[in-house]
């Protein structure tokens, strides 16, 4: 199962390639998700992202989602650090987008579950740029 228990109505996409060609194919951003099925930081982070209606549904309508159970190679997704977990995203031109952090200065792409409303304004953010960056 590609959801890993973040959601099995989301489409995932099972590699990091795919979902680049995925995002500049449909011009959607990429969500890639950093985590570890045994992390309690990762557990508490998938439940609350599976809970947030709002988050589901810009997941299945507005981005190519990927979740990572292991470290992606490319440094580009690891721009401080590869620490789990945390979620970064790609605009269709493939550029990460360093700029949608959560709240954290040493782990600027860790979202706490307490903290979901910044992964949902990130969330948007990352759609709102899209449209006016094309």
């Amino acid at each position: 199962m590609l959801s890993t228990g973040w959601e099995d109505d989301i489409e995932w996409v099972q590699t990091y390639e795919e979902g680049l060609a995925r995002s500049k194919h449909s011009k959607k951003p990429l969500m890639v998700i950093h985590h570890l099925e045994e992390c309690p930081y990762s557990q508490t982070l998938r439940k609350a992202f599976a809970s947030s209606p709002e988050i589901q549904q810009m997941a299945q309508e507005d981005f190519i989602m990927l979740n990572l159970v292991h470290s992606s190679s490319d440094d580009n997704m690891a721009p401080d650090g590869h620490y789990i977990p945390r979620i970064l995203f790609v605009d269709p031109s493939m550029t990460v987008r360093a700029d949608l952090t959560g709240r954290y200065g040493n782990r600027m792409y860790t979202y706490e579950p307490e903290y979901i409303s910044t992964l949902i304004e990130n969330m948007r953010q990352a759609k709102l740029l899209l449209h006016t960056e094309l």
